[in-house]
């Protein structure tokens, strides 16, 4: 399931986490000429886009070159308090030097099917791809969900048979709406995917997808294996405090210890 960082807690990670983010950004920049990113919502991710806001990481950034996608999104306008644009543009965007025409938002308040529609399109016409084609992400970062989704991929949802579209629009049963997600295919395409989890709350999940029975179907973060990619699960204390071994599992020391 990848490496396993280990943090003190939230802040820990959030700054591990975008010092990882600089490294990656600026070695793809210097060998592509920009850096692909999806984010994610919540409130983990939050802390972490505040902290690249900052005087001290925002300066390594060459934000000319960087171009914000969504991983998902909720049905709803973005200056909606739980629009996942909404908290990244508040959070970030709005703080740091990145030109508008590098921000592609997934447009939540429209019809969602037309939507995901439209935002499928975006990502071909971005990365250049044909019919078949997938795009190859830089960087995707993924939450986990109490129940073990990811993105806006929920347990028992059609959209996780899904093969050949990019992006579709999910319907939530248990909150009884549509969710904007990109698919797994374009998930385990991406050349880096970061899980942010933190809080005791997320320690039950974890657990199960990192150390439990394989059941991606009611665990769907177990679904996210990168084919030629790196995972990388940045988890707190308390988020880990339920695995049997962290060691285990694939705890990257060097890295820990290499941050500053």
């Amino acid at each position: 399931m990848g490496e396993i960082v280990v943090c003190r807690d939230p802040e820990d990670l959030s700054r591990r986490a975008a010092a990882e983010f600089v490294r990656v950004a600026l070695g793809s920049v210097t060998s592509t000429g920009r850096f692909a990113v999806a984010l994610s919502g919540g409130k983990t991710p939050r802390a972490l886009y505040s902290v690249l806001a900052t005087a001290e990481f925002q300066e390594k950034i060459p934000w000319s070159k960087i171009h914000l996608f969504w991983g998902d999104e909720r049905c709803m306008p973005p200056n909606d308090r739980d629009s996942n644009y909404g908290l990244a543009y508040e959070a970030l965007i709005s703080r740091v030097p990145i030109p508008k025409e590098n921000v592609y938002r997934m447009k939540g308040e429209e019809d969602p099917q037309i939507a995901a529609f439209d935002y499928e399109q975006a990502l071909r016409k971005f990365f250049g791809l044909s019919d078949r084609g997938l795009p190859r992400f830089d960087l995707i970062f993924l939450g986990l969900g109490e129940d073990g989704h990811t993105a806006s991929l929920f347990p028992g949802s059609e959209v996780l048979r899904e093969k050949r579209r990019l992006v579709c629009a999910a319907f939530v049963k248990a909150f009884k709406n549509h969710r904007l997600t990109l698919t797994l295919p374009v998930l385990n395409n991406a050349a880096n995917i970061f899980f942010l989890v933190a809080g005791e709350d997320k320690a039950s999940a974890l657990r199960d997808v990192l150390q439990g029975k394989n059941n991606p179907h009611l665990l769907p973060a177990q679904r996210v294996k990168p084919k030629k990619g790196r995972l990388v699960w940045f988890v707190d204390e308390a988020a880990a405090s339920l695995l049997a071994n962290p060691s285990s599992g694939g705890v990257d020391h060097s890295f820990k210890e290499n941050q500053n």
